[in-house]
């Protein structure tokens, strides 16, 4: 090995000694703010709408055939309810439970929920009048024409398509979130009806 050789690596080595090192501690916090950064982007989550949001005028028929509007459930809390008649499933077990929440009041409470239909082609009074009458008689269907139904899908933000037809026995897909309205007509929250009636009615009770 020659002597310039020799030198050039003995100062290369040097040079790599007097390099800086970060204390283990330090690199440690870098690494610990930088996962807390990353937790706390991947947790952000959409703000919830705002009460002002959600509901608003509507003017449908009522499955004892009279005209609703909103004004008709002032003085008193409701639950808001979307769905159909036809539904396999989901639609007959959220009006169960809501009338299981409903039993727990008690037959005096002053408390309600509406029932609106996603599918006004089939639900018509006299078939939602039929439907209903194996739940409380305080759940009050209505339908109308799209050109009425419309409207009220968009002020509460419900989404609904009808799926592939096969001819009248088609499906709708649409949402099924259980709404709780204030005596004043104003979207309070969801309204969780999967949970034990007493609890649910307990929780309805405070908007009395």
């Amino acid at each position: 090995m020659s002597k310039s050789y020799a030198k050039s690596s003995q100062k290369g080595r040097a040079k790599g000694r007097d390099l800086p090192k970060l204390p283990l501690f330090a690199i440690g916090g870098v690494f610990l703010a930088a996962f807390a950064a990353l937790v706390a982007f991947t947790s952000l989550k959409p703000p919830p709408p705002p009460a002002s949001a959600i509901g608003g005028p509507f003017q449908l028929v009522a499955h004892n055939g009279q005209t609703v509007t909103e004004k008709d459930f002032l003085g008193r809390p409701f639950l808001v309810f979307f769905g159909y008649t036809h539904c396999p499933d989901i639609c007959h077990t959220t009006l169960f439970e809501i009338s299981e929440v409903l039993r727990a009041l008690g037959p005096k409470a002053n408390a309600g929920a509406l029932f609106v239909t996603v599918d006004p082609e089939r639900d018509t009074p006299a078939v939602l009048k039929d439907y209903l009458s194996n739940f409380d008689p305080r759940i009050v269907g209505v339908s109308g024409d799209r050109a009425q139904l419309d409207p009220m899908l968009k002020e509460y933000r419900i989404y609904s398509k009808k799926a592939a037809e096969s001819g009248e026995d088609y499906a709708v897909d649409h949402t099924t979130v259980v709404y709780l309205m204030d005596k004043n007509g104003r979207f309070v929250s969801s309204f969780n009806v999967g949970r034990k009636p007493a609890d649910a009615a307990r929780d309805l009770e405070r908007y009395m």
